[in-house]
């Protein structure tokens, strides 16, 4: 798994330095709601939630992306996030959110984008999001910093529920 995860990496990295692209893409296929798959998702500290359960809702728009996002991996109890932002690596400011307070996200191809999830200026998760060609799964990869300042690796695949 985790070789499968620096093969990805390399290939996206060589894909991330192509030249600019001319045209924007048509995202409207990859606006859905996904839901989290434990079976294939994990952290490299080895402490990848039993319980792990996201749901993340996306809207791409001719402006950007709309994120809305629930975890409701502690019953009883849900946590989310919600905003805007632009394809075009600009920094969206969120004010108010104590883990980060900005994001920025690039598109680098069809289906390949960068997300920075920055506190005050500083990247606090840096991940890699895949969708599968027929837009029914989403794999996120990257580096995120924990609150205790530990960083670890991720592997997170999410698949296409119907409402």
């Amino acid at each position: 798994m985790r070789g499968m995860i620096l093969t990805a990496c390399a290939a996206l990295l060589a894909g991330a330095a192509a030249p600019a692209f001319a045209e924007p893409y048509d995202n409207s296929a990859l606006t859905g709601s996904y839901h989290s798959v434990h079976a294939k998702s994990f952290w490299s500290n080895d402490q990848f939630p039993k319980n792990f359960s996201l749901t993340i809702d996306l809207t791409f728009t001719a402006s950007g992306m709309d994120y809305k996002s629930a975890n409701d991996s502690n019953k009883g109890q849900v946590h989310g996030n919600s905003f805007h932002v632009a394809l075009d690596d600009s920094i969206t400011p969120l004010p108010g959110k104590p883990r980060y307070n900005q994001v920025r996200m690039k598109q680098l191809g069809p289906r390949q984008f960068q997300m920075l999830e920055n506190k005050d200026g500083d990247v606090i998760v840096g991940q890699y999001w895949q969708f599968s060609e027929d837009g029914k799964t989403l794999t996120r990869w990257g580096v995120g910093k924990a609150p205790d300042g530990v960083s670890k690796a991720f592997l997170e695949t999410f698949e296409r529920v119907e409402k």
